[in-house]
């Protein structure tokens, strides 16, 4: 089964400033990934093309990386996870960036089951959450939003009753 899964977000700074928060990820200086709320991103190396690493039980590793424009990385796990996902960012017009993550895969097996029904609502909630910082980091107010029961069972059932992190 094919899976193309898309979330962006137009921020009011120029693509400069956006860049440094794909440059950043994985640093103790990361101001994108919402590791205050989720699973911090990790990787054996800093950040670069064959950097492996992850978050959570999702491991992956660079497979691109385009400093202060884009960086790619290609699933290692859950098996059935077959692609790659990405940051990228693209100046637009009057100083404005839009930051894009995609997710590009096929799942196989289990991944068939799993990525529709806990897999897709977590991976949904988090990005929402990193646009979130993104878009407070370039001086915006995001929308108010809170997560899905289904989003907050799944956290719950996959952290024992651990209400606010997933490791």
């Amino acid at each position: 089964m094919a899976v193309v899964n898309i979330h962006e977000r137009v921020l009011d700074a120029p693509m400069a400033e956006i860049g440094k928060l794909i440059d950043g990820l994985a640093s103790a200086d990361d101001r994108l990934w919402p590791r205050d709320r989720w699973p911090a991103m990790k990787f054996d190396r800093p950040l670069g093309v064959g950097a492996v690493g992850g978050h959570g039980p999702i491991r992956y590793s660079v497979e691109s990386y385009e400093p202060g424009w884009r960086i790619q990385f290609r699933f290692a796990q859950p098996k059935g996870f077959v692609g790659t996902h990405r940051f990228e960012a693209k100046g637009l017009e009057g100083e404005k960036t839009r930051l894009r993550h995609v997710i590009e895969m096929q799942v196989q097996g289990m991944a068939r089951l799993t990525w529709p029904l806990a897999i897709r609502p977590l991976h949904d909630a988090l990005i929402e959450d990193a646009l979130d910082r993104a878009e407070r980091y370039a001086g915006g107010q995001p929308a108010q939003r809170s997560w899905s029961p289904w989003v907050r069972f799944l956290r719950w059932a996959m952290g024992r009753g651990r209400s606010s992190q997933i490791d």
